[in-house]
């Protein structure tokens, strides 16, 4: 009888370079070989600041922004909340749901936020706040 591995599987927290990234970064290869140093969290945080921008002209602004960011020592966006504002307050609203918050690791926060953000319309994204809290309150880790 063939032993099973135990060995719990770990999710990867890489998430895929937007192209416009890759041209910048494959542009400047010392912000490059930063690009490389940073966890996978890191270039995580990255990713969602620019995915988060709503105007084509933001997003190429951050995307412009990452290699004079990164030689300057910086290892995450500067102003970019891992939490949203409505996921926020919503979680606000919800006591269990706001003290499950706390338990979670960085990368399940970043999931249900990122789960959140990636609703195209403002309504889709009020009802992802809600199952969110809902998830979060019933103990669940990932939405």
């Amino acid at each position: 009888m063939k032993k099973l591995d135990s060995k719990p599987t770990q999710k990867n927290t890489e998430i895929k370079q937007p192209a416009d990234l890759c041209k910048v970064l494959a542009a400047a290869p010392k912000a490059k070989t930063l690009w490389d140093t940073l966890t996978s969290v890191g270039r995580r945080d990255f990713i969602s600041w620019i995915e988060s921008a709503k105007q084509p002209e933001t997003r190429k602004r951050r995307v412009d922004s990452v290699p004079s960011r990164l030689m300057s020592g910086k290892r995450r966006p500067c102003c970019y909340a891992i939490v949203p504002m409505n996921l926020y307050k919503a979680l606000g609203t919800h006591p269990k749901a706001k003290a499950q918050w706390s338990t979670l690791t960085p990368d399940e926060k970043r999931d249900f936020s990122d789960w959140v953000e990636a609703a195209k319309e403002k309504e889709e994204r009020g009802v992802r706040e809600v199952k969110a809290c809902a998830a979060i309150a019933a103990g669940k880790k990932r939405p």
